[in-house]
């Protein structure tokens, strides 16, 4: 991973001074020519690359795309890669493509005008190359005779930078003063919340293990917020007057946020099971945690500072 001392950040889209206002935008663009000027083709490659591979493995044999896939009881280094791009229903390979172009492209839309693309891009290029194989492994801490497939784990990754990219899209635009420091209270709020949405539902009510450990999220990120010496924003209706005066800034900052706490709604069912498979929860959580650890643990050492 590169940890040169500049990024986009502090760059033009053409290479040149920065010629932002203090609020990150170009008081002579709006947001859609903001957006466009952002937007490299090279870019745009990339992220349809991905798409592009899982219909083309979905292409191959039944029999074969059989073969790829991980299975826990006989491992293999191949299959430890091949079985997150492998997909035997086409409900399925739907769905995780679906996922995909949600949360990469809110991600790089934040990515772009949150200064952070190269962030984006050494993350992704983390979860699509080494991802899969640290996956895999850590699968086998739960022994089962199965099989396991699908790029649900590397979605769950993107999911995990997402909360980052939003935070930096923010300070970006609307809260520079923000701390990088208060992010890990972001995740732990949101672990809390995976787990009311994932731990099993009583016939009562919600289970005592999700709300207890929900509780406990919640309560680690206000300890941790107030440990980082964060302040906390004005009166709401400030914030939202803010936002709203900032046309498709503020719209994009709503939507970053909704996904990012909706996403694990998808991820995370409360009942797994269905269509003759089972969703898998441990890697789902998995891919979770070490898609935000990872970046914001270099983004903390300054890999990525201006």
């Amino acid at each position: 991973m590169s940890t040169s001392a500049t990024d986009e950040r502090d760059r033009s889209v053409d290479g040149g001074p920065s010629d932002r206002s203090v609020d990150g935008s170009r008081p002579d663009r709006t947001f859609s020519q903001e957006m466009l000027a952002g937007v490299r083709a090279t870019d745009l490659l990339v992220l349809l690359a991905v798409p592009a591979v899982l219909l083309a493995v979905f292409a191959l044999p039944e029999a074969t795309r059989r073969s790829l896939a991980f299975a826990y009881a006989d491992p293999t280094v191949p299959s430890a890669f091949a079985a997150h791009y492998v997909h035997l229903g086409t409900d399925h390979l739907l769905g995780n493509l679906v996922g995909y172009g949600l949360l990469a492209g809110v991600g790089y839309a934040l990515a772009v005008l949150g200064g952070r693309r190269r962030l984006f891009f050494t993350s992704l290029a983390t979860y699509l190359g080494a991802f899969p194989f640290a996956l895999s492994a850590l699968n086998l801490a739960v022994p089962r005779d199965a099989i396991g497939f699908g790029f649900s784990g590397i979605n769950m990754a993107l999911a995990g930078l997402l909360p980052i990219l939003w935070y930096c899209y923010a300070r970006e635009h609307f809260a520079p003063a923000a701390s990088l420091r208060a992010l890990p209270a972001v995740f732990f709020a949101l672990v809390g919340w995976i787990a009311l949405l994932a731990l099993p539902v009583s016939t009562t009510g919600i289970g005592v293990a999700g709300l207890a450990i929900g509780v406990a999220g919640a309560l680690l990120a206000v300890l941790y917020a107030a440990s980082s010496e964060v302040r906390f924003p004005p009166a709401v209706r400030t914030h939202a007057a803010a936002v709203a005066s900032r046309p498709g800034y503020g719209e994009l900052l709503v939507v970053g946020g909704l996904v990012a706490v909706g996403y694990p709604i998808v991820g995370f069912p409360s009942d797994p099971s269905g269509g003759g498979s089972v969703v898998n929860l441990y890697v789902h959580l998995l891919g979770f945690c070490l898609g935000f650890i990872g970046p914001f643990a270099l983004l903390a050492a300054g890999a990525f500072d201006e």
